[in-house]
C-alpha cells in the first residue's frame, strides 16, 4: 500500500519471503502440527487402552492386546478412507466460489463417511459387537471434526454473512475493520467449543466409562480424538490447497500474467483462505482432544505409580490423597496460572512477528530508496530477495526460543513448587482457555484475509478503494492470528500435557509441596 504497487509485485523484496513463508507456516508448519496430535492422541489412547481392559473381569493378555491395538487400526482405515476419497474431489470449467468449496468438501465428507464404516468394522473384528460403544466414541469424533469443519467454513467463508459484514464495515475506516473482525472471531468460538465439550461427555459414556470407574470412558475419549484425526490425509490436504493457490496467483503477478488468470486464482484463494481456516479449526479442535486424553493419561499414571508401592489404587484413592478438588486453593491457583499462559504465549509470538515485520518493513524501504530503478520497474534492475527471507528467517528461529521453554518448564515448575493438585489446574486451565483463544484467533485472521478478497472482486469500491485499504489492515493483523499464535496454541497445550505425562513420577518425588 505505501509504495502503491500490487501485493505480489516483484518488485517488492519481500514477496519471494511471502510465498517461502506460505509454503513453511500452512503446509509444513501444520503438518507438522497435526502429525503431533496424530501420534500424541495414538500413544495417549494405548496407554488409556491398557488400563481400560484392565478393569473387565477375568481379562486376559489378548483381551489387553486388542484394546492397544485398536487405535492402530482406525488409523489404518483412515489412512485407506483417505485415499479413496481424494477421488470424489471434481468440479466444471468456471464453477463459482460455493461450487470450488463443495468440491473439496465432497472429499473431506466423503472421507468422513467411509471412515465411519470401515471403523464399525475394526471395532467387531477386534473387540467383538459387544463393544460397538467404542464404535460410538469413534463416531463421535469424527462428527465433532466435521461439525467444526462446517462451522469454520461459516465463519470465514465471503460466501456467508459475517464475512461481508468484515467488508462492510471497511466502508466506516480500519478500526471497524478491526471490531467487526474480532467480533466475529469470538462469536465463531461458540459451537467448537460445545462441539468438543458435547463430543468428550458423549464419547466417554458412550465408551462405558462412570465416575467411579472412568478408565473405559476415558479410552473412549482417546479413541475419539483417534477417530477425528483418522482421516488427516485428505484434511491436511485441503488445508495445504490454500497456500498453493495463494502461490499460484503470485507467480502469475510476478510473471505478468492475463487479468483474467489473476481474477482466477484469486478465487481458489479466497477458496484456500476458508479450507486453510478449516484445516486449523480441525488442527485445534483434535488438539483440544488430544491435550484431554493426554492428561487422562497422566492421571492414570498417578493412579498407577502414585500410591504406595502395591497397593491397588484407584482414583478416588488418588484424589483424596492429592486434594484434587475444587476446595485446594492450589488447584485453583494452577488453573488461574494455566489460563494466563496461553495469552504470554500468544503475546510473545506476535511480537515476534511484529519485530520481524518491522525489520523487513524496513529492509524493504532501504532497497527502494537504495537500488537505483528499483522501484521504477527498470528491467534488469532486480532487489535481493534472499536479505528480507534471511531476516525472517533467523527471527524465527531466535523468537521461539522464550516460548518452547515456557512450554516445558511451565508444568515442571508447578508441579515442583505447588504439587499434583496445582499440576493438574494448570493443564485443565491451559486447556481451556488455550482452546478457545485458538479458535477464535485462528477465524478472525481468516475472516479478515477473505473480507479483503471480497473487496478485491469488486465490491465496496474494489482494489485501491479506502476500505480496499482498511481490509488490508485487517488482513496484515490477521496473518500472525491465523498464521503464528493460533496454530501454535495447539503445540503449547500438547506439550505441557506431554511434558506432565513424561515426568509425572518425577515431579511426585520431588515436590516441595507434600499434602
Amino acid at each position: 500500500m505505501e509504495a502503491g504497487i500490487p501485493e505480489d509485485d516483484p518488485r517488492n523484496p519481500a514477496v519471494i519471503a511471502d510465498n517461502v513463508g506460505d509454503n513453511v507456516g500452512d503446509v509444513a508448519g501444520m503438518g507438522a502440527d497435526l502429525y503431533e496430535s496424530y501420534m500424541g492422541s495414538l500413544v495417549a489412547t494405548v496407554g488409556l487402552g491398557a488400563a481400560a481392559a484392565m478393569t473387565i473381569s477375568g481379562y486376559t493378555d489378548s483381551t489387553v492386546t486388542s484394546f492397544l491395538a485398536l487405535p492402530m487400526v482406525v488409523a489404518a482405515m483412515g489412512i485407506l478412507a483417505s485415499m479413496v476419497s481424494t477421488s470424489f474431489v471434481r468440479t466444471r470449467e468456471k464453477a463459482e466460489q460455493k461450487e470450488l468449496l463443495w468440491s473439496l468438501r465432497k472429499g473431506v465428507y466423503g472421507a468422513a463417511i467411509l471412515a465411519i464404516a470401515l471403523n464399525y468394522l475394526a471395532v467387531v473384528w477386534v473387540l467383538g459387537s459387544d463393544y460397538l460403544g467404542m464404535w460410538g466414541a469413534i463416531l463421535t469424533g469424527t462428527v465433532v471434526g466435521v461439525v467444526i469443519g462446517y462451522t469454520t467454513e461459516y465463519f470465514t467463508s465471503d460466501n456467508y454473512k459475517p464475512t461481508r459484514t468484515i467488508s462492510e464495515a471497511a466502508l466506516t475506516g480500519h478500526a471497524t475493520v478491526m471490531i467487526r473482525g474480532l467480533s466475529v472471531g469470538m462469536m465463531s468460538t461458540v459451537i467448537p467449543v460445545l462441539s468438543v465439550a458435547g463430543g468428550a461427555l458423549a464419547s466417554f459414556f458412550l465408551a462405558g466409562g462412570s465416575l467411579d470407574t472412568p478408565q473405559m470412558g476415558l479410552y473412549g475419549i482417546g479413541l475419539s480424538a483417534v477417530g477425528m484425526l483418522s482421516t488427516l490425509g485428505i484434511t491436511l490436504a485441503t488445508d495445504a490447497y490454500g497456500p498453493v493457490a495463494d502461490n499460484a496467483g503470485g507467480l502469475a503477478e510476478m510473471t505478468h500474467q492475463p487479468e483474467y488468470v489473476r481474477e482466477r486464482t484469486d478465487a481458489l484463494d479466497a477458496l484456500g483462505n476458508t479450507t486453510a481456516a478449516t484445516g486449523k479449526g480441525f488442527a485445534i479442535g483434535s488438539a483440544a482432544l488430544t491435550a484431554l486424553a493426554l492428561i487422562s493419561g497422566f492421571m492414570d499414571e498417578i493412579r498407577r505409580f502414585g500410591m504406595e508401592a502395591g497397593s491397588a489404587a484407584t482414583y478416588a484413592d488418588v484424589i483424596a490423597k492429592y486434594h484434587i478438588d475444587l476446595l485446594n486453593p492450589l488447584l485453583i491457583a494452577g488453573v488461574f496460572i494455566g489460563a494466563m499462559i496461553p495469552f504470554v504465549f500468544c503475546a510473545l509470538t506476535m511480537g515476534a512477528v511484529g519485530r520481524a515485520a518491522q525489520k523487513i518493513v524496513e529492509e524493504v524501504r532501504r532497497q527502494f530508496r537504495e537500488i537505483p530503478g528499483l522501484l521504477e520497474g527498470k528491467k534488469g534492475v532486480k532487489p535481493h530477495y534472499e536479505r528480507v527471507v534471511d531476516i525472517s528467517t533467523r527471527a524465527a528461529l531466535k523468537e521461539m526460543v522464550i516460548p518452547a521453554l515456557i512450554a516445558i518448564a511451565a508444568p515442571l515448575t508447578v508441579g515442583y513448587i505447588m504439587g499434583l493438585a496445582a499440576l493438574l489446574g494448570l493443564l485443565v486451565g491451559s486447556l481451556g482457555a488455550g482452546f478457545v483463544l485458538a479458535v477464535f484467533m485462528a477465524n478472525s485472521g481468516a475472516a479478515w484475509d477473505n473480507a479483503k478478497k471480497y473487496i478485491e472482486k469488486g465490491n465496496y469500491g474494489g482494489k485501491g478503494s479506502e476500505a480496499h485499504k482498511a481490509a488490508v489492515t485487517g488482513d496484515t493483523v490477521g496473518d500472525p492470528f491465523k498464521d503464528t499464535s493460533g496454530p501454535s496454541l495447539n503445540i503449547l497445550l500438547k506439550l505441557m500435557s506431554m511434558v506432565s505425562l513424561v515426568f509425572g513420577q518425577l515431579i511426585i518425588a520431588m515436590t516441595l509441596f507434600h499434602p
